[in-house]
């Protein structure tokens, strides 16, 4: 019975699935991101009043903006195309959605007591999951690398490149 439990636990230790962990954590994001994005096209009409004006924008052309934001960006990052560079505008977009959640909180209301009926913790949990994506990148099943497998082949095989890449 042990030589069973050993192999399990090497099994479920030594055997990592980081190509496919990233794949699930983009869509994960992206789905969760153009989900706010439909809302708020269903209804841009009751939101294009009152939603916040940001950066000097009138409240209209911010809603444009973040619908952009969320539905095209989540769509390149599901892909795993741009994925980098896509993760910025979001990222951006909900450290701003975090400074309004807090800036017009009521004075009473502690903004460390996070909770279910405070809407401050979803903004953090999208920038913690934009910053775990731009730190470990795409992952092999992205359209990301197979652009990258393209350019090499077309270059002509560097080695340290190729190296690089299939460390990814």
């Amino acid at each position: 019975m042990a030589p069973f439990f050993e192999s399990l636990f090497l099994r479920c230790t030594g055997y990592t699935y980081s190509n496919l962990a990233r794949l699930f954590m983009r869509l994960f994001v992206g789905i969760m991101l153009m989900q706010f994005g439909i809302r708020h096209l269903v209804k841009f009409t009751a939101l294009r009043d009152t939603f916040p004006a940001v950066l000097g924008m009138d409240h209209e052309t911010s809603l444009i903006c973040m619908i952009i934001i969320e539905v095209l960006c989540s769509l390149f990052i599901m892909l795993g195309f741009l994925t980098r560079i896509s993760i910025i505008p979001p990222t951006v977009a909900m450290l701003i959605a975090e400074y309004h959640i807090l800036h017009d909180m009521l004075p009473d209301t502690s903004i460390y007591a996070i909770d279910s009926i405070q809407p401050g913790y979803l903004p953090l949990m999208f920038i913690g999951i934009f910053l775990f994506l731009l730190l470990s990148g795409p992952g092999k099943i992205s359209v990301d690398y197979c652009i990258s497998l393209f350019i090499l082949a077309r270059r002509g095989k560097d080695e340290t490149e190729t190296e690089e890449l299939e460390e990814v």
